[in-house]
């Protein structure tokens, strides 16, 4: 299902691409699920899950700036190894998260509040740089996710892909490391 809804999103994938690229049938599909839907939302919420961790685990107690840079890379990594999961969140959220609003208001906004709480204490202490905490949050998905979500652009530019992604990971903790350093 990531791979059909991936490439096809959701309204150009069918159960029958779904079941096919799984290699069961139709029926066998739909014992396990209500429908597309279901099987859309089930997708997204494990990914929600899986790329809200990283973000879960910044240490409160930890140096601001290298828990910063950690969640940084991290996402970097994840953007490596799972494009078509990134792809799959962004086109549900370019469509208006028809399927994800509740969990995005449940899940995503408490989290969210709380870790620009967390960032705006350690600019408060002196141990970053002054800035919006909810815009550096939502920079920081913008670019590390920019490298999952424009692969094919990416693929263009940079072909040699070894070569661009170290040469991304080493700019992205560099420009942040310098937007971070008070």
């Amino acid at each position: 299902a990531l791979e059909v809804f991936s490439r096809h999103g959701y309204r150009g994938s069918t159960l029958d691409q779904i079941a096919a690229e799984a290699g069961l049938s139709k029926p066998n599909i739909l014992y396990y699920f209500d429908g597309k839907e279901a099987i859309h939302v089930e997708l997204l919420a494990k990914l929600m899950s899986e790329w809200l961790a990283p973000l879960e685990e910044m240490d409160p107690d930890g140096d601001p700036q290298e828990e910063l840079l950690g969640y940084i890379t991290k996402k970097m990594e994840m953007s490596r190894a799972y494009p078509r999961q990134s792809r799959l969140f962004a086109n549900e959220i370019i469509q208006g998260a028809p399927r994800m609003q509740p969990h995005l208001q449940s899940g995503l906004k408490p989290l969210f509040d709380a870790k620009c709480d967390l960032i705006r204490a350690w600019m408060d202490a002196g141990k970053l740089a002054r800035m919006d905490p909810a815009h550096l949050i939502l920079s920081i998905w913008a670019i590390t996710q920019h490298y999952a979500d424009f692969e094919a652009q990416l693929q263009v530019l940079l072909p040699d892909p070894q070569t661009a992604w170290d040469g991304a990971e080493s700019h992205v903790a560099f420009m942040f490391r310098k937007l971070l350093t008070p």
